[in-house]
């Protein structure tokens, strides 16, 4: 199956950064692809703190996360955080790529050194092991010592380590634009066409 219509996974771990995760998930299914979700009890938490939606991971509702249904383009599928049954818990399953975004220094502490707890730790060493992109996007700073060896980790297992780092030549207006840049960036990893951003030394 190729990668450009192949299913990703996203995960929404409990970094600071709910937002990116989010705008990703509505990125992504707009533009009619088949996606994977796990998100972990920390990721929830951050979701309730930063974005105020209530998430019930054991009776999910796509509403919830997004204040209103998913946009019909896109297939969603949910996987609790425990469920290792899984199909994303297993190479078999084929996908395009994975997202952890936001990426929390312990899921990237995990992932890094195969110390898989639940689901999304293991679905990121499947997408390693199978060779898939896999795409960790931490938010936290500064960094101590033992996050960038984890960082050199994960990148030298193949991971892509993308910072949640917006760039300003987009000439952002607003929080929403600051936002759509690192999206913007993930998707351009995902090979998913997008025009979220004025991208370097396009027309002004």
């Amino acid at each position: 199956m190729p990668d450009s219509i192949a299913p990703l996974v996203v995960a929404i771990t409990g970094a600071s950064g709910a937002p990116y995760g989010v705008r990703l998930l509505e990125v992504l299914l707009a533009a009619g692809r088949e996606v994977h979700l796990s998100i972990s009890p920390s990721g929830q938490a951050v979701i309730r703190e930063e974005l105020h939606r209530d998430v019930d991971l054991d009776r999910f509702d796509i509403k919830a996360l997004l204040e209103g249904p998913a946009p019909a383009a896109g297939i969603l599928h949910y996987h609790h955080f425990k469920d290792l049954m899984s199909p994303i818990a297993s190479g078999s399953s084929l996908t395009g790529g994975m997202v952890i975004c936001p990426c929390s220094g312990s899921t990237l502490a995990a992932v890094g050194h195969s110390m898989g707890e639940n689901l999304i730790h293991r679905a990121a060493e499947v997408h390693l092991k199978e060779r898939r992109k896999l795409v960790v996007v931490p938010r936290e700073t500064p960094l101590s010592l033992p996050q960038l060896k984890n960082m050199q980790a994960i990148h030298e297992a193949g991971a892509v380590v993308l910072p949640a780092s917006p760039g300003f030549y987009a000439r952002a207006e607003t929080v929403a634009d600051l936002v759509d840049f690192v999206v913007a960036r993930i998707c351009d990893q995902l090979s998913v066409a997008n025009t979220l951003i004025r991208r370097w030394g396009a027309a002004r």
